[in-house]
């Protein structure tokens, strides 16, 4: 079977990816945002709108999200798999910490 190496490749990929901050705003005030973020997915794609937003237990990252006109927000990106959110999370928060030198808002 030609396909089943190629479909295997596939899934072997899908379980990690190259992910890079390219962009961190901080954001100073009283709202619970902190940072914006854009990451750069492998070679070829830049995802803009991630948010480090502050909660109860600490910051956290937000998925890019869009409002409906009757005013209810979903998510226009959403990681396939548990590791790859959890590899957005990290490499977000690391870059918030650099650019906040540590300080938790």
């Amino acid at each position: 079977m030609p396909n089943s190496g190629l479909t295997r490749e596939v899934v072997v990929m899908s379980k990690t990816m190259d992910i890079e901050v390219v962009d961190i705003r901080k954001i100073n005030g009283e709202g619970n945002t902190r940072a914006f973020a854009d990451l750069k997915v492998g070679e070829g794609l830049v995802v803009k709108g991630f948010t480090v937003m502050l909660g109860k237990r600490g910051v956290f990252v937000n998925m890019p999200r869009k409002v409906t006109k009757d005013g209810k927000w979903f998510d226009v990106v959403t990681p396939a798999n548990e590791i790859i959110k959890r590899q957005i999370e990290e490499k977000v928060l690391e870059a918030y910490d650099r650019e906040t030198d540590g300080v938790k808002n």
